[in-house]
């Protein structure tokens, strides 16, 4: 339900915009370098599949999976548009 003068489902689709444009960011900046043998977080060694998949890798699959559900903070992107918004 939307509203004021939006239409239904504007709310979503200023969501779904919002994950777009993150993933989109993520995609953009792939790891780079030699990698490691070793995850970063936790020092078990890196599957030699998971290196060769992902050159620069230098997490573990759990200390990656980990580290993606931590929150995150906002992108600073005001999909809004309103002064309200813009003075948090």
């Amino acid at each position: 339900m939307a509203g004021g003068w939006t239409r239904d489902g504007a709310v979503q689709d200023q969501i779904d915009d919002s994950v777009a444009d993150a993933v989109a960011r993520a995609r953009a900046r792939p790891p780079a370098g030699p990698g490691e043998i070793y995850c970063i977080e936790c020092g078990e060694e890196i599957p030699e599949a998971r290196r060769k998949a992902l050159p620069g890798v230098t997490t573990c699959v759990a200390c990656q999976e980990a580290i993606d559900r931590r929150p995150v903070p906002g992108d600073g992107i005001n999909r809004r548009g309103n002064k309200d918004s813009q003075l948090k």
